[in-house]
């Protein structure tokens, strides 16, 4: 049986997952994904579903984009690939907010 989890994107985030010694990079990765692929005065949520295996997420998708064709669907994806899950493994559904205003 598969679990659903759902977390909430950012800091409290990294800090859940992580650590607090690699929130800060955890925030590095997310501030380049944001600059790569978005306008980081633009304000968004966005929500993505992976399969959390091995600590790592795979198969990301986009379920939904409050600001489409910006490019925070992009970052959100890119933002995923530095997620460390632990030990969760199965679906996992990830709300990311991305304030804008930077």
């Amino acid at each position: 049986m598969q679990k659903a989890v759902s977390l909430f994107g950012g800091i409290a985030l990294s800090v859940a997952l992580t650590g607090a010694a690699s929130a800060a990079s955890f925030q590095d990765s997310m501030a380049r994904c944001l600059t790569k692929n978005a306008n980081t005065r633009d304000a968004a949520t966005v929500m993505i579903q992976c399969k959390a295996n091995g600590g790592k997420l795979e198969g990301c998708a986009v379920l939904s984009d409050s600001a489409p064709g910006k490019g925070f669907d992009k970052a959100a994806l890119c933002v995923a690939t530095a997620m460390d899950m632990g030990d969760k493994s199965g679906d996992v559904k990830i709300p990311m907010r991305f304030p804008g205003g930077a």
